[in-house]
């Protein structure tokens, strides 16, 4: 079951990527960044670090969860990878970082909602979800500075 939980996560994964490759060759290189951007390798390889952990996470979860107790914390999760997907629409899809800013204050209720019901089922898998927070934080504040430049 560890196995499912990582392949949905880097599926989630891929369908972001999908949606994100056109725009990095033709728009993002275009836009004005913050001085603080990093090298666009380093976002694959901290989203696949991030999806493995949570994966972890949930695996953990499933596995500790009480009979009855798995429902909630697993739909937050999944509904979580789909506001991540969503995201990506948002911001590269779409070509807004003003919807991508939406997109991403909904992927963080919803990775907050989901870090809180894994915590309470196995403290680990809620740590296991810390990177993610700190990644969104400085994402956000990404996609700020790249809406507030480029308006």
């Amino acid at each position: 079951m560890l196995l499912v939980f990582v392949i949905c996560c880097l599926i989630a994964g891929r369908l972001g990527a999908m949606i994100t490759e056109p725009a990095l060759a033709d728009w993002y290189p275009g836009l004005v960044k913050p001085a603080w951007t990093p090298p666009n390798v380093v976002f694959p390889i901290a989203w696949s670090l991030i999806y493995l952990a949570i994966g972890i996470a949930a695996w953990l979860v499933w596995r500790q969860a009480e009979r009855g107790e798995l429902g909630v914390p697993l739909a937050l999760f999944f509904f979580q990878l789909v506001c991540n997907v969503l995201w990506s629409v948002a911001f590269f899809g779409m070509r807004d970082p003003l919807l991508g800013l939406f997109a991403m204050a909904a992927l963080i209720g919803a990775v907050v909602a989901t870090t809180l019901s894994f915590a309470k089922i196995s403290r680990t898998a809620g740590w296991l979800f810390l990177p993610y927070i700190l990644w969104l934080s400085y994402a956000t504040a990404l996609n700020v500075a790249i809406w507030r430049l480029n308006a």
